[in-house]
């Protein structure tokens, strides 16, 4: 299923294996798996009350954008396919999609480490959304033209250092800390990049030790 609030973009998906109707119209579902297909990383904690909730069925169709069409608004009458498109059961709207689908997953087990003379060393885990089920490989796949990483050393909201590794470790050397001034505690952000979509979410560490 997709939970939402109805916007173009925010949306979860979740897989269950249980749903016991309890009452008219309402389901208790049991079972849960979120954040699947990678809209795990801006899902909330809790949906509110009221939210929208569509059982992906088959039904469902992705809209077919070119690259160049993404984050470019374009008009949509929606409505009972026998009737034309000015009869007033048609809605319209204006929708700009962003092309979610080839934004990269958040990287996993974000970890920090003090190295000698007070380095920092910090390593992350791929993740990919092609052919990522694969158990017995060493690796996923890429699923980017390339591997790159943008990394952020922030504090208080405000960004110290901003720079791209092609590899899931880097160092935070103990003069890059003092040229930054930077004190505890702080957090660390990697996002993986994508060439077609750009920087795809965000994880987070915070280190304060």
């Amino acid at each position: 299923m997709a939970i939402g609030d109805g916007s173009a973009s925010h949306w979860e998906l979740f897989q269950f294996v249980k749903a016991d109707l309890v009452a008219p119209g309402i389901y208790d579902l049991s079972l849960r798996i979120r954040g699947q297909a990678g809209t795990d990383a801006l899902a909330p904690a809790q949906w509110p009350a009221n939210s929208y909730v569509v059982l992906m069925d088959g039904g469902p169709k992705q809209v077919v954008l070119s690259q160049s069409e993404r984050d470019l608004a374009r008009h949509y009458r929606i409505g009972p396919s026998q009737r034309t498109y000015d009869d007033p059961s048609y809605l319209h709207q204006i929708e700009a999609f962003s092309g979610i689908g080839l934004r990269p997953l958040a990287p996993a087990h974000l970890r920090s480490r003090r190295l000698a003379a007070g380095d920092l060393g910090v390593s992350w885990i791929r993740r990919t959304r092609i052919d990522g089920d694969n158990w017995s490989a060493v690796e996923v796949p890429l699923g980017e033209a390339r591997e790159i990483y943008v990394l952020r050393v922030v504090q208080a909201g405000a960004i110290l250092r901003e720079t791209s590794v092609a590899q899931p470790v880097w160092t935070y050397t103990s003069a890059m800390q003092t040229a930054d001034a930077v004190s505890l505690p702080f957090e660390i952000h990697v996002a993986q990049m994508s060439d077609a979509f750009g920087p795809g979410p965000f994880t987070r560490i915070m280190i304060n030790v």
